[in-house]
């Protein structure tokens, strides 16, 4: 019988990267495209945009198609979302079986092998999942300020504007954001870059540049970017706690995983008050950043429908190994460090 192959997706804001890997968990072809975008075009054509990928990772590895297709996959916000690029995936006709879920869950399955678990993303946006030991999801619809959140990388570089913006014009207090921000974007003033991404002129994807200068004007001793950090890292570490309550574990052991490019970044202003704040309330919880590639666990999860499928699991560790060894992304650090929450308690 032949070995079982899975395609597997990361559609993210900026990149979709796609593998094939074999059962043991070797891959054996990948290929990079553009932005996964179908909360702006559709389901329909946000797949579309992927499949010269697909079909170029199939030809390379010598296939038609595979056994399971399985992505974890940014705007795919809410189960009908979900539900709609698996009909769009699977309209393709790439592999019988297609499982696909919001991103977030691909930081969790990346950093735990435990059953049960809380994964909270602050990059472009922010996102927290939890899965219980009775096997129960929590899930938030991370559709913005409008669903009760805040932060992340695009909302912070508003917010960075906008403090900057009211120093120039007197409303709030002096602030060195100002200064960075305009020299970061060759402007006069806050206002001009402002002005600049309303017409056009500055992409407004650029908005997450300002995050580091965030971070830069917190290592000065900017009290202003001081307090928006201080205010991110309390939302981070409520998202978490919550979905520890929801889950009814704010007493257990239970890992919880951090990832995205702003906790990634590991700025000892945002990560030190995100673990006291958890360990306030969750003070067994064990919490590590992921720094393995999302695809990693898109892959993971396609190996477990694999494994389904044959009637038999593969060894989970090894298989593991071999994803990391055989992707080859020397620029990913790869691997999830445990925070210690005692010493910051």
């Amino acid at each position: 019988m032949t070995e079982p192959r899975l395609l597997a997706f990361d559609g993210g804001n900026s990149k979709t990267d796609v593998l094939v890997v074999a059962f043991d968990g070797t891959v054996l072809a990948r290929a990079r495209s553009g932005p996964f975008a179908p909360h702006i075009v559709g389901a329909g054509p946000a797949v579309a945009t992927v499949a010269p990928a697909v079909e170029r990772v199939l030809a390379i590895a010598g296939l038609t198609g595979v056994d399971v297709v399985a992505g974890y996959l940014a705007n795919a916000d809410l189960p009908e979302e979900e539900a709609a690029i698996a009909d769009a995936i699977a309209s393709h006709g790439w592999a019988p079986r297609v499982e696909v879920h919001n991103d977030v869950f691909a930081m969790l399955r990346a950093g735990t092998d435990a059953a049960a678990g809380v994964a909270v993303v602050c990059g472009g946006g922010i996102n927290c999942v939890g899965i219980a030991r009775d096997g129960s999801h929590v899930r938030y619809p991370a559709l913005g300020r409008a669903t009760g959140d805040w932060g992340g990388g695009f909302a912070i570089g508003k917010e960075v504007l906008w403090h900057a913006s009211r120093h120039e014009d007197g409303r709030g207090p002096a602030t060195l954001l100002t200064e960075l921000a305009a020299r970061h974007f060759g402007c006069s003033s806050a206002v001009e870059i402002a002005t600049g991404m309303h017409l056009g002129t500055i992409d407004r994807d650029r908005m997450h540049e300002l995050v580091p200068l965030l971070f830069a004007a917190v290592d000065a001793g900017d009290s202003v970017a001081a307090e928006v950090v201080q205010r991110q890292a309390e939302e981070i570490a409520l998202l978490a706690t919550t979905t520890i309550r929801r889950m009814d574990a704010l007493d257990a052991p239970i890992d919880v995983v951090l990832g995205g490019g702003m906790l990634t970044s590991r700025h000892p202003a945002l990560i030190g008050p995100v673990l006291e704040g958890i360990g306030a309330v969750a003070p067994a919880a064990v919490v590590s950043i992921v720094t393995d590639a999302p695809i990693i666990g898109s892959a993971l999860l396609g190996l477990e429908h694999l494994d389904e499928l044959v009637g038999r699991r593969g060894s989970g560790p090894a298989r593991r190994q071999r994803l990391r060894a055989t992707l080859d992304t020397p620029h990913e650090v790869r691997g999830h460090d445990t925070l210690d929450l005692v010493a910051r308690a």
